[in-house]
């Protein structure tokens, strides 16, 4: 089908950890900001690299949680989850037939440069989204949403054809395929924040390379990123619109891939946030610091068909089947990640969204497959030996992708050890590899087996489920079938009739499930240590998981 799947590749910060030396920054992280008053500073640890600040070419949680705090589209989530106008100026203008919008950029929204925020801002960007010379990975997030955009990114029209129209210096004006249930939450996304046409056309090829070749018009600015470093900072930008209710002055940020490590940092106060996981858990039982939250991410084993041009044994269905039955995920939850995550036998989250008629939860109202994904040993044997069988073969090695951090190897440890034990016949190889290096593995389609995670954008189904459309953007496993695509395009396309839409939501997952398309893992809870002194950090359970705009820190 021509449709590209949807979002984002997630880092997989929930299997992650790396051994980083503390910054330098004292443990009260205070200071005079030149007012008289004490600067308001944090000190904050994630698990993986930053790949890139080209809101464009973003593919990452990482990525997008330094954008969410750094720029700012015409919307963005505030404290309760609900989206709220970014730059735009009140509500838009509608027609009549719901698919013609008219927004008003703010007067006082300006870049970090001085530049104001413009409608034109929005077109270029946008236009280069769906241009198919940029190659953007989300491109498919503006096909058959915004008008003409499926016909440019196929070569049929030019960018400049895009139903995006700067009226006038403030006002956009947008013309939609069709109308969108999920708009708002689409419109926060990284890749439809503007971008200054001239500044991005003056830096060229080094654009968003380092903090210093990218403006911002959100909370804060990036300074210290070369593009590789382990370290960085969000600072307070003054020239956004509504710095005024900003009170953080500055956000320190160091990788940090060892838990060990991180807790120690944590107990002597030099850093005030980090994730937890493992033995560590159930080590910091009772700790009034320590916090559980529920995710929208959703982890699984993609099962890659087709390796350098030619089929691999993951092909067979029935190879799959066994790989997907042979792992106790209750055990993993419980003995290996401890952080309050569910074992899942499904790919779109409990939680997410609701029947439109009945209010019942996705989960409930699917079928979730007919066994074929669910822990069964003498299942997976079967479907393996099978599968072994129809291959012509008594034995099959396979490579297991994973980041190169402390628990991201231990999750592969014990999935490497479920699968060899429980298969007679397959032998794991475990390849640990710096997140940037799993990311361009994933896209270039260079692997066997790979722990990967899906964590939603915006609240429905389709967020999950696109992800598996033949030649989708963010398949990059093969998985290839005729029926699944006709549902998620029929979902895509159906505006009025929300039972049918859903119902054939939940057709398509039992589809993929029922054919292994991928083995799911769990549900993530996301365990965390944050310092008593840290308030208003909002913790989003759809998209970026970390917003800094209505953070302070209080005197310890």
């Amino acid at each position: 089908m021509e449709r590209k799947s949807l979002l984002k590749s997630l880092a997989v910060i929930g299997l992650s950890g790396l051994v980083l030396a503390a910054c330098g920054n004292g443990s009260d992280n205070s200071g005079s900001n030149g007012s008289g008053e004490s600067e308001q500073v944090l000190s904050w640890t994630t698990s993986s690299e930053l790949p890139t600040m080209d809101t464009t070419m973003v593919t990452d949680t990482v990525s997008f949680d330094m954008m969410n705090n750094v720029n700012e589209g015409l919307y963005r989530q505030n404290q309760d989850g609900e989206y709220e106008a970014g730059v735009l100026d009140g509500e838009p203008e509608i027609s009549e037939d719901g698919t013609v919008y008219t927004y008003k950029i703010k007067e006082d929204a300006t870049w970090s440069n001085g530049d104001p925020v413009t409608a034109n801002d929005f077109v270029f960007a946008w236009q280069r989204l769906v241009d198919p010379d940029t190659a953007a990975p989300y491109s498919y997030l503006a096909d058959g949403i915004i008008q003409n955009a499926t016909e440019i990114i196929s070569g049929e029209m030019e960018p400049s054809e895009l139903g995006a129209v700067a009226v006038d210096e403030k006002t956009l004006e947008v013309s939609y395929a069709k109308p969108v249930p999920y708009l708002e939450g689409l419109l926060s996304m990284a890749p439809f924040y503007p971008l200054n046409q001239t500044y991005v056309e003056e830096q060229g090829d080094s654009y968003a390379t380092n903090s210093d070749t990218v403006l911002y018009n959100g909370p804060f600015t990036l300074s210290g990123w070369d593009g590789t470093n382990l370290n960085w900072s969000l600072e307070k930008n003054d020239s956004y619109w509504d710095a005024d209710n900003v009170q953080l002055d500055t956000v320190k940020y160091q990788v940090l891939k060892e838990t060990s490590t991180a807790l120690n940092l944590f107990d002597s106060g030099e850093i005030d946030y980090t994730t937890v996981s493992g033995e560590y858990v159930a080590a910091r039982e009772g700790d009034p610091n320590m916090a559980n939250s529920p995710e929208s991410s959703v982890f699984f084993i993609k099962m890659n068909q087709e390796r350098n041009g030619e089929e691999t044994p993951l092909a067979n269905t029935n190879i799959r089947r066994g790989i997907a039955q042979a792992i106790d995920k209750q055990s993993f939850a419980d003995q290996v990640l401890q952080n309050g995550s569910l074992p899942a036998d499904y790919l779109v989250p409990e939680g997410l969204a609701s029947n439109p008629s009945t209010d019942v939860d996705f989960r409930e109202d699917s079928s979730e497959g007919t066994g074929f994904v669910d822990y069964d040993v003498e299942s997976a044997q079967e479907a393996f030996n099978a599968g072994l069988e129809e291959l012509g073969t008594d034995a099959i090695t396979l490579e297991l992708l994973v980041d190169d951090t402390e628990n991201a190897k231990r999750s592969a440890e014990y999935i490497q050890g479920q699968l060899q034990t429980n298969l007679p016949g397959l032998q794991v190889q475990i390849v640990s590899v710096p997140f940037k290096n799993r990311v361009a593995a994933d896209n270039s389609q260079d692997y066997d087996l790979q722990i990967s995670g899906w964590g939603a954008d915006y609240a429905d189904p389709i967020n999950y489920l696109e992800l598996f459309v033949t030649d989708g953007n963010n398949n990059n496993s093969g998985y290839s079938n005729e029926e699944y695509d006709a549902l998620i395009q029929s979902a895509s396309d159906e505006t009025e009739d929300l039972d049918k839409r859903w119902n054939d939501l939940v057709k398509a997952e039992t589809l993929i499930l029922d054919e292994a398309g991928i083995a799911p893992l769990y549900q993530r809870y996301g365990a965390y240590l944050e310092q008593p002194s840290v308030e208003g950090v909002v913790h989003h359970q759809v998209g970026a998981s970390t917003s800094f705009k209505w953070a302070s820190k209080t005197a310890e």
